[in-house]
């Protein structure tokens, strides 16, 4: 039992013993569907956890300056990158120790394909696969009008020479139905590209350790999916998953104030 009256106000208290439970379930995952679990930072960043945490994931993602640097010294192992768009002034920090990096246009990707391929980071495009369950639609990142990722008619039937992999992210708290999905759209849009690449990244909002998903159904789907494309190495990237439900936020009410209705 956690005595609250010595913890500091506000603070975030996070119960090692629950995030484990989290990690070993997540664990589980990789090690009977075959595919590598990172973590995304933007999702839990806490690094005094880290210690646990890397115990059982295979490293991390980033989507900023700071979050690569995070990933890289207080982690390590697999460094993955993404940003809507890469800056100049910060790319040769940015990249630094990275293992993967993926570009969210045809045009990033060729901005910066000379500086990539000096390094021994595998560069990868971030594609639409047009289906999203996320809701309300200005929220959702497959949408007909969403500059988030590359749609199938944009990339023809030969992917780009150097690029090595595919990022897909257009979940949020979903479950493994909508991931499902995400596989058959991917199959029917990209199907042909697959062959040509080393590895697949589904992005997060793989609500894994929620109660109610179903893992062994979503073992089943990334099972299936890889004995089709037994080359490919696949990677989930869970945030909120990793942290779900293992932990609260320690406040003090300091003043009430009562209104009339």
């Amino acid at each position: 039992m956690i005595d609250y009256s010595q913890i500091p106000s506000p603070c975030y208290v996070l119960e090692s013993e629950k995030l484990i439970e989290n990690l070993e379930l997540i664990d589980s995952v990789q090690k009977k569907a075959g595919i590598t679990i990172i973590l995304a930072l933007k999702g839990f960043a806490m690094f005094s956890a880290f210690p646990i945490v890397k115990q059982y994931l295979q490293g991390t993602t980033a989507s900023s300056l700071f979050e690569a640097r995070l990933g890289r010294e207080e982690f390590g192992k697999e460094l993955h990158l993404y940003l809507l768009a890469y800056q100049e002034k910060e790319f040769p920090e940015l990249i630094q120790g990275a293992t993967h990096i993926s570009f969210n246009s045809l045009s990033q990707w060729e901005r910066f394909k000379e500086k990539t391929l000096l390094t021994q980071v595998s560069p990868g495009l971030r594609i639409n696969p047009e289906y999203s369950p996320v809701e309300p639609e200005i929220y959702n990142p497959s949408s007909p009008l969403s500059r988030l990722g590359i749609r199938a008619e944009k990339l023809g039937d030969k992917l780009p020479e150097g690029i090595e992999g595919l990022h897909c992210h257009n979940l949020c708290e979903s479950d493994s139905q909508a991931l499902a999905r995400t596989l058959e759209q991917i199959e029917t849009l990209f199907g042909h590209h697959l062959p040509q690449i080393k590895w697949l990244n589904l992005g997060g909002g793989h609500l894994i350790t929620s109660k109610s998903y179903d893992i062994e159904h979503l073992i089943q789907v990334l099972t299936r999916f890889k004995s089709r494309y037994p080359h490919l190495h696949i990677y989930l990237e869970p945030g909120s998953a990793v942290a779900w439900e293992t932990g609260v936020l320690r406040a003090t009410v300091l003043d009430l104030i009562e209104t009339s209705n």
